[in-house]
Order: C-alpha cells, then structure tokens, then sequence
C-alpha cells in the first residue's frame, strides 16, 4: 500500500536539489552527481525519469556549460560540460567534446535513456571512451515515486484534489512507469478543460 502522507509533498518549478525528490529508485545517481568530485559521469534512465532536472542541478552545481549549438565554443573555453540527451548530438563531435574535457581535467556528464552497452555507436571511439565513465542509473518508479510525480504533475496542472481516492485510482490503474504518469496527467488535463469539470473518479474513468 501506498502512504497517504505522500500526499503532502510539495514541489515548485525550480530547479533546486532540495526540490528533487529522492528515494531508492534514484538515490545512488543523485547522491554521487551531488556529493562527489567525479569528473566523467554517464546517467541513464528511463524517459521522464528526472535525468535532465538531475543534470541541470549538476550543471549549476559544476558551473557548466550545456552542449547545444556551440561546439567551438565548448572547446575553447575550457569549462566543465552537461551533454544531456546523448542520441541528438554529432557522435564525432561528442567524442572530441569528451577527449577535451579529458585532457583539460574538466568535468562532463552525459545522460541518456539507454545504458553504454545497449547504444549501437556509430563511432567506435567514442564507446571506448565512455565505458570509462562512472554509470549512475535513474532505476524504474516504485510506489513511493509513482505517487510523488502524480501530485508533482497534477499540481502544475493546478488540479483541485478533493479526495485521496484520486490518487489511488489513477495508480491502480495507469502504466506504471514515468512515461505512463506524465501521459495520463496530459491527457486528463486535455478532458477537463474540453468539459470544463474538476478531477474526479468519474472524469478519470472517461480515460482508464
């Protein structure tokens, strides 16, 4: 079962650590990005796991500079380096991106959905190289996780709960997986604001 204290979780838009909510799914990840001096990390999760709200936190925490359309720039400034969201990148321009930070003794992490072994690199040099990387995986949501998104996302939605109930509902029912949460939350915002009702079991079962 299911604490119903969870309920009282409270969240806000910022991207704080304090604001990110931490159990056993996530513990190890977070802790060593956080806690520790590790200069080459890989993070790997699911979708919707909390892997880009953990790397912005490393990002301020590192003072680093997040891999977008400045590649030039990345290797001339000599400043530690968030790649997040591997597959949308140049796997050349990523490897030379890792071997810099090697040589300047900077900091780098890169995340992304699958671990090292099940990426078909086109660019075998740069599998060598992250095989290297310390491996911190964001592991699949338990209860205590499901039930933290689920008030997360139905509060940034600004959904009035009236009932405990709710909650246990849509998590006896919805594909547990963090993916599967934050598509039941769209899709229950899209029915109240067409019907124009407020959340509740019958509304949920319109979906379910």
């Amino acid at each position: 079962m299911i604490e119903q204290k969870s309920f009282n979780y409270k969240f806000n838009n910022n991207q704080y650590e304090h604001n990110f909510f931490v159990n056993r799914t996530n513990f190890y990840a977070f802790n060593y990005l956080i806690n520790n001096d590790s200069k080459f990390s890989f993070l790997y999760g699911p979708q919707k796991s909390g892997k880009s709200y953990l790397a912005q936190i490393w990002l301020k925490k590192n003072n680093a500079i997040q891999f977008k359309n400045n590649y030039e720039k990345l290797l001339d400034y000599k400043n530690n380096i968030l790649i997040d969201d591997f597959y949308i990148f140049d796997e050349e321009k990523v490897f030379y991106i890792v071997n810099s930070c090697i040589l300047n003794n900077l900091k780098i992490l890169i995340t992304s959905n699958n671990k090292i072994n099940e990426i078909n690199f086109k660019y075998k040099d740069l599998s060598s190289r992250l095989k290297t990387f310390s491996n911190l995986e964001i592991n699949q949501p338990n209860d205590e996780m499901l039930l933290a998104i689920l008030t997360k996302l139905l509060m940034d939605k600004q959904f009035i709960i009236n009932s405990n109930d709710i909650f246990q509902y849509i998590l006896r029912r919805v594909d547990r997986s963090y993916q599967g949460i934050n598509e039941i939350v769209d899709k229950l915002d899209i029915l109240s604001l067409e019907k124009k009702r407020q959340l509740t079991i019958p509304l949920i079962k319109e979906i379910l």
